[in-house]
């Protein structure tokens, strides 16, 4: 079956769209945004310090996250940094100068406050690494290796 035009004609438009919103944040901001990433339109990139989000290739930010490069407060402005393939959950929040390696997941409504390694899974609140060793693909996606693909998910433990 055949999906409704408006479907198909939405599929296509929406690399375009994403597209042009990367772009924009880049020219118009300064944003230091990587090939391929994909920021939703209702994340909170920082405008106050456009300059200080460094987001790398492949990386999703979902919707409601929070990326903050400004403290008034305590009048600092830092960048932040954000790996290569990672995935930034929905309301999660990374706060000014942190840094998150490549291939991290970044769970939803997680408060990254401090440095993040490489290849590993934050949650919480404050946020804290619950799993390392991870690999992630293209945008975050979670990618297991063949043998533990293979084998079934182990319940209860």
């Amino acid at each position: 079956m055949e999906k409704p035009l408006v479907t198909r004609i939405r599929s296509g438009l929406t690399p375009w769209a994403r597209e042009a919103y990367r772009q924009y944040l880049r020219v118009v901001f300064g944003m230091d945004i990587g090939r391929g990433a994909k920021i939703s339109l209702s994340a909170h990139l920082d405008k106050t310090n456009p300059r200080g989000v460094h987001i790398g290739e492949y990386t999703s930010v979902a919707f409601d996250a929070a990326i903050l490069t400004h403290d008034f407060v305590n009048r600092k402005h830092v960048d932040v940094h954000i790996g290569k393939n990672c995935l930034i959950g929905a309301r999660s929040i990374i706060y000014p100068g942190v840094s998150v390696g490549d291939h991290c997941i970044v769970s939803t409504a997680a408060v990254v406050m401090k440095d993040v390694p490489p290849n590993c899974i934050v949650a919480g609140n404050p946020g804290r690494v619950v799993e390392t060793g991870v690999q992630t693909g293209p945008l975050g996606i979670r990618v297991y290796p063949a043998a533990v693909a293979a084998a079934p998910p182990s319940l209860g433990k």
